[in-house]
C-alpha cells in the first residue's frame, strides 16, 4: 500500500470540528438597548458620527477648494497675468523662487509707497512661490514651465543660480512680443522714490552701471599702465559727475562694459527685443560648467557691446541708481547725493543673511514693521 494511503488527513483550521454538534444549551441573551453601558456607547457613537464626520466632509471639501485654486494658477498665462496686471502698457517684473520671498515682500513694501505695486507681475520659478503669492495677492504671479528647483537657485555661481538667472532675458522677451514695456528688478533692491519720472525720451533699453571705484582698483592690480590705454578707462576710477553721460560707459578690463541685468527697463521696440535675443544667444554659447561658473550679466553686456548701434540704449543716473559697492561702501559720496537716490541695490554681498543684516543697518528692512504694507502681508 502506498505511503500516501497511510498519511494523516489535511486539517483546516477554519473547518468546523463538530459538524453535527448540537447548538450549546445556554445560548447568549438577547442584546438589550436599556443597559446603561450600552445606551453610554451608543450616545457617544452619535457624538463622533455628528462632530467628526462633518468636519471630515468641510476638510475633503476645503482640500478640493484648494486643488481647482491650484489647477487654475498652472494654467495661468503670461498672457493672461500681464493683461490683467498691467497698466498704461507697462509692467514691473521680478523672477523669484521661494527662498526669496521676504526679499519680495521687502521689495514690495518700498513700490508700494511708490504707489506702483498694482502692475507688479511676480514671476515664480517654482509651483511654492506661484501658489503662495497668489492665494494671498490673486492674478499677480505667473509660473513659466519648467518649474526649477527652489532650493537649488539661490547660491549665487550654483549651477540651480544659473539656471534661475538664465530665464530672465527669456521672460523678457516674451513680455516684449505681447507689447508692453517692462522694468525688470532684483527683489534685493529698494525703492525710495519714484523711478518712472527717469525713464526720460523713448529709448529702447535703461540700464544702471555696476561698476565701481573700488572694482576698478581691482582690475588695475593686474595691468601695467601704458600710453596706448585709453583714458576713459582710468577716469572710471573716480565717481561719475552729477551730469555724466547717458551713454555706454567704456569696456573694461575684461573686453566688455560692466552694466548690471539687475534693473533693466524695457520698450517693446525692434531694438529692445534685438538685445533681448543677443542676451540669450550669448548665454547659450556660454553655458555653466564646474570649471566655468558663469551667471546672466557678462553675456548681457556682450549683448549690449556687440549690438550697441542697432539699439537705442541708456544709462540711468549713478546719483539715483547706485549699486551696492558704491552706497554702501562710500559715506562720503552718499552724503553728498542725499535727496537723489531712487532705487537701492543690496549687491557686492553674498547670502541672504548678510543681505538682511546689510538692509537692517541702513533701515531698509522692511517687513519686519511693515508688513501690512505689503500686498502679501506677513508671509
Amino acid at each position: 500500500m502506498s505511503a500516501f494511503l497511510h498519511q494523516r488527513p489535511l486539517h483546516n483550521p477554519f473547518s468546523d470540528p463538530h459538524p453535527l454538534s448540537q447548538p450549546p444549551s445556554n445560548p447568549r441573551k438577547p442584546f438589550s438597548y436599556s443597559n446603561p453601558i450600552t445606551l453610554l456607547v451608543l450616545l457617544c457613537l452619535l457624538i463622533i458620527m455628528g462632530v467628526f464626520l462633518p468636519w471630515t466632509s468641510m476638510q475633503q471639501g476645503l482640500f478640493s477648494i484648494t486643488n481647482k485654486s491650484q489647477l487654475k494658477w498652472r494654467d495661468y498665462t503670461l498672457a493672461q497675468a500681464a493683461a490683467f496686471v498691467a497698466q498704461n502698457g507697462t509692467l514691473i517684473v521680478c523672477a523669484v523662487s521661494e527662498p526669496y520671498l521676504p526679499f519680495l515682500n521687502n521689495w514690495l513694501i518700498s513700490i508700494a509707497r511708490q504707489k506702483h505695486q498694482d502692475k507688479v507681475l511676480v514671476i515664480a520659478e517654482d509651483y511654492g512661490t506661484l501658489y503662495k503669492v497668489n492665494e494671498r495677492w490673486p492674478g499677480h504671479a505667473v509660473l513659466i514651465p519648467p518649474a526649477l528647483d527652489a532650493k537649488a537657485a539661490h547660491k549665487f555661481g550654483s549651477q540651480g543660480f544659473f539656471n534661475f538667472t538664465s530665464r530672465r532675458p527669456r521672460h523678457l522677451l516674451n513680455i516684449l512680443e505681447l507689447g508692453y514695456s517692462v522694468m525688470y528688478n532684483d527683489v534685493d533692491m529698494v525703492w525710495l522714490a519714484d523711478p518712472f519720472p527717469y525713464l526720460v525720451g523713448n529709448h529702447d533699453v535703461y540700464f544702471t552701471d555696476d561698476m565701481t571705484p573700488e572694482s576698478i582698483r581691482s582690475d588695475l592690480r593686474s595691468l601695467v599702465y601704458t600710453s596706448a590705454m585709453p583714458a576713459l578707462y582710468f577716469g572710471y576710477l573716480e565717481v561719475k559727475p552729477l551730469n555724466h553721460s547717458h551713454d555706454l560707459p567704456p569696456i573694461g578690463k575684461k573686453g566688455r562694459t560692466y552694466i548690471c541685468s539687475c534693473m533693466i527697463f524695457l520698450r517693446p521696440t525692434s531694438g529692445a527685443k534685438l538685445i533681448m535675443k543677443k542676451w540669450i544667444e550669448e548665454m547659450q554659447q556660454e553655458p555653466w560648467s564646474r570649471a566655468k561658473k558663469a551667471n546672466d550679466q557678462p553675456a548681457f553686456n556682450w549683448a549690449l557691446d556687440k549690438n550697441a548701434a542697432q539699439a537705442d540704449l541708456y544709462l540711468l543716473p549713478q546719483a539715483a541708481f547706485p549699486t551696492g559697492g558704491l552706497y554702501f561702501k562710500n559715506k562720503t559720496w552718499v552724503k553728498e547725493t542725499k535727496g537723489m537716490h531712487v532705487i537701492i541695490h543690496n549687491n557686492y554681498i553674498l547670502g541672504f543673511e548678510k543681505k538682511i543684516k546689510r538692509f537692517h543697518d541702513y533701515d531698509l528692512w522692511l517687513v519686519d514693521d511693515h508688513a501690512d504694507e505689503s500686498p502679501l502681508g506677513r508671509i
